[in-house]
């Protein structure tokens, strides 16, 4: 059994082997192999390990009106065990669920760290969910303990259930999370940390009425997030701006597991109205290297000056339906660099994409992540090897950055697994040199064929 030393180390080398190939997708496709332990606690075996007499910037916020708030990697892993032991005096235990519903703030990043160390299962939330939606996931979720900041407590008057209340901001009572720094710093944890322990419930919305409830492991999104740190191309050191809602998953992707695998700095900037001048002032005052976001801010992005923006970011990357070529070209020509895309969902880390220093074919997401074994299943036949079929994990590869399946729900977790494939739902081609293009979901593919249509081409965000 790999002691927590030995987990480490598992992971620092499947991490250290992707950067060394950074720019070799063949070496790192073909070479990489995802770390297996058998106990692994991401904030304490790896976080508060990198953490250790470390002063760089682990996260960089910078308010609309001008506030910043920057705070070390080591300052974060004392900060977040002294939040862990004060969740644990209010009752959080591990399994325990715990609905976070907070901004782009300090105590998001502290609780998430701090609920990894307790073993609790986060519900993450965001904060722009109305009573119903809060009601089902107090009620499928099971949720025991709820933090939420100070403007939205009181959505959770009308949310019924046998769950404790925390409050983030501006609350005086006997839960009110500043209560947490007077907690001792040093944390010890109670137990071990099991590679398939349950540590997310993801509630994602789909074709269905009600979400699908998502779960993930330790080692599911902490260790399977190496393919998305790879992605986004980051190396220690690196400033990574992700513009994204807290609540979903692209969130945990991007602004918690891939930037601090690479050991790089969470830079966000929170505004209420997007002001592209503004954002490429703070991206330069911050020295920005990475930016993602999604097209809506490409397309705002381009009608701005680009060359406003000093020094502009080594990777520029963007998740969700295709960019307009002409997005793409703008600021290929203002930045000298080109947006790279991938594909990917809530169930998984990303498991298509295209990676630095690769050839870019116009329209394709790019090729398999490594880690992952991409079969097209004929979506009437079933059989592996389609130039065009539903895009499928091989699970016969086990792929690591994978959920376990949808919580609660067996029968929907069988079919999305059906036959040792992981079934996406979506439709994608593929041609002789293994980059993939997406079509279509499966159902308006199967429609658009019925009536003779072409399908809506839009591919799922990662």
């Amino acid at each position: 059994m790999a002691a927590r030393g030995d987990a480490t180390e598992q992971f620092r080398a499947a991490r250290d082997f992707l950067l060394q190939h950074r720019e070799d997708y063949k070496a790192a496709y073909e070479g990489f192999v995802w770390p297996r332990p058998e106990r692994f606690n991401w904030a304490l075996d790896w976080f508060d390990r990198i953490a250790e007499g470390n002063g760089r910037t682990a996260l960089h916020i910078v308010e609309e009106d001008g506030r910043r708030t920057e705070i070390s990697f080591e300052a974060l892993s004392a900060r977040s065990g002294q939040v862990a032991n004060w969740l644990r005096a209010q009752g959080v235990g591990p399994g325990d669920r715990v609905l976070v519903m907070l901004g782009n703030q300090v105590e998001l990043w502290e609780t998430a760290l701090a609920a990894m160390k307790l073993r609790a299962v986060v519900i993450p939330a965001t904060p722009l969910l109305g009573i119903a939606d809060l009601r089902d996931r107090i009620e499928r979720g099971r949720a025991r303990h709820v933090i939420v900041r100070d403007e939205d407590a009181a959505k959770f008057d009308d949310v019924p259930g046998d769950y404790t209340r925390i409050v983030v901001g501006g609350h005086e009572g006997p839960l009110s999370y500043a209560d947490s720094y007077r907690s001792p710093e040093a944390f010890v944890p109670e137990g071990v940390t099991h590679a398939t322990d349950p540590l997310m419930l993801y509630f994602t919305s789909g074709t269905t009425a009600r979400p699908k409830l998502v779960e993930h492991t330790h080692v599911s999104y902490p260790i399977g997030h190496l393919a998305t740190m790879y992605w986004i191309g980051l190396k220690p050191g690196d400033v990574h701006l992700n513009i994204s809602s807290p609540g979903w998953a692209k969130h945990a992707w991007s602004n918690l597991f891939a930037p601090w695998n690479a050991e790089a700095t969470v830079f966000i900037h929170n505004y209420t109205r997007f002001d592209p001048a503004r954002l490429m002032a703070e991206m330069d005052r911050a020295g920005v290297t990475s930016f993602c976001a999604p097209p809506t801010v490409w397309r705002m992005l381009i009608q701005a000056d680009l060359g406003q923006l000093r020094t502009p970011p080594r990777e520029a990357l963007a998740a969700g339906e295709p960019l307009n070529p002409e997005v793409i070209e703008t600021v290929r020509r203002a930045w000298g660099v080109t947006i790279r895309d991938g594909f990917g969902q809530t169930e998984t880390a990303v498991q298509v994409a295209n990676t630095p220093g690769q050839r870019l074919l116009a329209g394709s997401m790019g090729r398999p992540s490594p880690g992952y074994v991409i079969e097209l299943l004929d979506p009437v036949t079933g059989e592996a090897g389609a130039s065009e079929g539903e895009i499928c994990l091989d699970l016969s590869a086990d792929p690591v950055g994978l959920m376990t399946g949808y919580h609660g729900d067996p029968e929907r977790t069988a079919e999305a697994m059906a036959g040792g494939y992981y079934r996406t739902g979506d439709i994608g081609s593929r041609d002789a040199d293994g980059y993939v293009t997406y079509v279509g979901r499966s159902d308006d593919v199967f429609k658009a064929s019925r009536s003779g249509g072409i399908p809506f081409q839009m591919r799922l965000g990662a």
